[in-house]
């Protein structure tokens, strides 16, 4: 085969334990002719000792690459790197972590809620905006708190921008651009650390 191959890495996949990596599910792939037989070649076996997390660097996937087909000129676009996740099955009791993790967050966000007003004396500015508009004295100013917790939770929902499953609007909420921001760091952080202990096992070996 002559000609040129276009590649473009992904930027992370998921695979089952023990699996077969291959050049399809690792890159995107251009080529002249027999592009579904060049999709097919395998380029890593995923092994026990990987644990959850593999890197396959573009060089290794050229060097498999122009092992089958010596004499095809291999232009890379995009990333370098692609992160294979290796998902194992979830043991069963797992999903009792999510109704803990959910009571955990429910009171510990209640009780921020309960300190942050505490400490801003919000009852007290409530009774005192109920005094001035209505020149009343009460303990309990339930037409300010009343509205006050429900546009709180409103406004949780808004900033959240989810209420339950459904999407509000296209755009993400500021929690979600802060997790895509953290799991990019997670993620060059996974590259350089696994590029590093590579080069240690060459050097090992040699």
């Amino acid at each position: 085969m002559k000609g040129t191959v276009f590649l473009k890495m992904r930027h992370r996949i998921q695979v089952q334990p023990n699996a077969t990596v291959r050049l399809g599910d690792v890159a995107q792939v251009i080529a002249n002719e027999r592009m579904d037989e060049l999709r097919r070649v395998p380029i890593y076996t995923v092994k026990k000792k990987d644990r959850n997390i593999v890197i396959i660097d573009v060089m290794h996937v050229m060097k498999t690459l122009l092992a089958v087909v010596p004499h095809v000129d291999v232009q890379l676009l995009g990333p370098s790197q692609t992160i294979v996740e290796v998902v194992y099955e979830k043991k069963r009791w797992g999903y009792l972590y999510v109704p803990v993790v959910w009571l955990l967050l429910f009171v510990g966000s209640g009780l921020a809620i309960m300190n942050f007003h505490e400490d801003v004396s919000m009852q007290q500015v409530q009774q005192r905006l109920y005094r001035v508009i209505t020149g009343k004295e009460v303990v309990k100013p339930l037409w300010f708190q009343v509205p006050y917790s429900l546009g709180l939770g409103l406004g949780m929902i808004l900033f959240f921008n989810h209420f339950f499953k459904k999407r509000i609007n296209e755009e993400p909420s500021p929690l979600e651009v802060e997790m895509f921001q953290y799991q990019q760091s997670l993620d060059q952080y996974v590259i350089m650390h696994e590029n590093k202990e590579a080069m240690r096992r060459m050097n090992d070996d040699s």
